[in-house]
């Protein structure tokens, strides 16, 4: 993309110009929720910004504000976000994200969310409107005529898509409606409608305006809701490396810094297969520092789980680096210069982030060269039989004695050529949680006796 942008803003200030945008249009700037929402149990993490106001959408709550604006701290491991095994190996996966967003509850509706937009994206921050695409719904007339009458967008850059594109929904039944995506070409030549919404890494989306107006029955049908919502999200990250103008949000500065330390403690350049451990490395420390900040700490069950997954990856990605000592403690200094102003929860929570990685990061370390001494052992059995599956069973032994989870194993199998037999290990992990739960049910009805006994021995009837 030639043309560019005229000046290179900070993440910092690309956050602060997008709030102050909105707040200059009458919206309520409020905090990000915690990444963990004690009111949705059935949330592992939060993982858009319409999280915390889920609520108020389903018509369960009144908002305190009918315009709202936010950056929000987002974490997408696992289910349907699950963006874990691409984290690294390309340039814009990533675990944690920020994701922007202006929320409009029963007050503003389309003209008003594409026109902002607009001006946003192309007064403020100067983005090159011939680069622009916006897509819409194609039974959504209304978005595609007000592109065409309240911007100045190329009409031949407005696009209709079907349901899987331009559709959203919250689940199988409630609140639902189209959505405008707006899509920046930054290639070396400009493209063609063709490469919007291809996976084509030269048109990527920067922009998601969901417009929010029907509710989808157990039937299928949709009726209007009585009150009509907007609800937008942009990831900062994607957004700042567009702006900042590099292709790798890697090479912005929500994550350069942190790649330089990994170079300057590790001795090695941030290239090869050394630059792809750096980036995980780099990715996972910021969900890390943040998840512990939030309360989160790492365990083998739940959200402890995700994290030490995490961890123990990242510390993984470390050893190829020729990383033995305990090191990711290192970088809190660094995500604090980045992120600290705006998140002053990492700064306030410094030593629970500290203690939780030095005590998890020594605690592996003393297993992780006892089970690749395992892992090594089972790969040359596999080598002299010619084979190219690595055992289920070994890999619950890795899991069950060492800690290994399943995907540290899966990243050390591919790295010999390696498949891991995934269905074998799930079908030692069942056989382990039925034991378990035999275990548990054994112990209750020994309880139960005991208290039955005691109870008789007081001259309790029983029944």
């Amino acid at each position: 993309m030639n043309e560019g942008v005229s000046r290179r803003p900070t993440a910092a200030e690309v956050r602060r110009e997008f709030l102050e945008f909105f707040r200059a249009r009458d919206h309520r700037i409020v905090p990000s929720s915690p990444l963990v929402l004690p009111a949705d149990p059935s949330l592992l993490f939060v993982n858009a910004g319409m999280n915390q106001f889920k609520e108020i959408f389903l018509g369960t709550m009144q908002p305190e504000s009918r315009r709202v604006a936010n950056s929000q701290k987002c974490i997408r491991v696992s289910g349907k976000h699950n963006d874990l095994e691409e984290v690294g190996h390309d340039t814009y996966h990533h675990t944690f994200f920020e994701m922007l967003g202006n929320w409009s509850f029963g007050d503003y509706y389309k003209e008003e969310a594409i026109r902002w937009a607009w001006e946003l994206l192309t007064e403020v921050w100067s983005l090159p409107k011939g680069r622009l695409w916006a897509t819409v719904y194609e039974e959504d007339r209304e978005a595609e005529r007000l592109w065409k009458e309240v911007t100045d967008i190329d009409p031949a850059h407005v696009l209709r898509f079907g349901k899987k594109d331009n559709f959203w929904e919250m689940a199988e039944t409630g609140p639902c409606g189209p959505c405008s995506e707006i899509h920046i070409d930054i290639g070396d030549q400009p493209a063609g409608p063709e490469k919007v919404n291809s996976g084509s890494p030269d048109v990527i989306e920067i922009w998601n305006l969901v417009f929010i107006q029907y509710n989808r029955r157990a039937d299928g049908s949709l009726t209007p809701l009585p009150q009509k919502h907007v609800d937008t999200g942009m990831g900062l990250e994607r957004l700042v490396a567009v702006l900042q103008g590099v292709r790798s949000n890697y090479d912005t500065d929500l994550f350069a810094p942190l790649i330089r330390k990994v170079e300057e403690i590790s001795g090695m350049k941030y290239e090869g297969e050394a630059a792809t451990a750096m980036r995980v490395i780099a990715d996972h420390i910021r969900a890390l520092a943040f998840a512990i900040a939030d309360g989160v700490l790492p365990s083998n069950e739940g959200r402890g789980y995700v994290l030490r997954r995490l961890l123990r990856r990242a510390v993984r990605y470390g050893r190829k680096l020729g990383l033995k000592e305990p090191f990711l403690c290192d970088l809190i200094p660094v995500l604090e210069a980045i992120m600290g102003d705006d998140y002053p929860e990492l700064v306030r929570h410094r030593s629970r982030i500290l203690e939780a990685l030095r005590s998890e990061e020594e605690s592996f370390a003393a297993t992780l060269d006892r089970g690749i001494g395992l892992f090594e052992e089972v790969v040359k059995q596999v080598a002299a039989a010619g084979g190219s599956v690595f055992p289920g069973r070994e890999a619950f032994r890795l899991y069950d004695t060492y800690g290994f989870p399943l995907d540290l194993t899966r990243l050390m199998a591919e790295e010999r050529n390696l498949i891991v037999d995934e269905d074998e290990f799930h079908r030692y992990m069942e056989e382990q949680r039925a034991r378990a739960r035999a275990a548990r049910e054994s112990a209750m009805r020994e309880q139960e006796k005991e208290v039955v006994s005691r109870l008789v021995e007081k001259g309790v009837q029983s029944t």
